[in-house]
């Protein structure tokens, strides 16, 4: 992502898309990016293909870094919503007789969790200054 210029390209379209909104919509659109990626593959595959993209981001927004990728790494741990997103997720799976809606219902608030943390107390510990 980062050797190739991807990373810079998407974070572009990103920036573009919430350059007025400021950098909480940043955190935000990044949220909402890896929650669904995470969904479909590993936090740590997730987080490893956003890191790139979120530097860049905060680079031509020209804010910190730090609670970009703070948020960012909330975000890639915030994979509830599928059975496949985390293997402890489809293990219980058949034992447990869940089907793959159920994880919706109890994982939907808990992404709200995340979503409240990564967009509203990381910054208040790493400032974007």
């Amino acid at each position: 992502m980062q050797v190739s210029g991807a990373g810079g390209l998407v974070a572009e379209q990103i920036v573009g898309l919430v350059a007025d909104a400021g950098p909480y919509a940043l955190l935000t659109a990044l949220f909402v990016i890896a929650v669904v990626l995470g969904q479909l593959i590993s936090n740590t595959a997730t987080a490893l293909v956003m890191i790139p993209i979120a530097v860049a981001a905060a680079a031509q927004l020209e804010v910190s870094a730090r609670p970009v990728l703070m948020s960012l790494c909330v975000a890639s741990a915030a994979a509830f919503l599928t059975p496949v997103a985390t293997p402890a997720n489809i293990m219980i799976m058949g034992p447990a007789g869940y089907r793959f809606g159920d994880y919706w219902r109890l994982g939907a608030p808990i992404v709200g969790v995340f979503f409240l943390v990564a967009v509203g107390l990381v910054p208040a510990v790493w400032s974007f200054g």
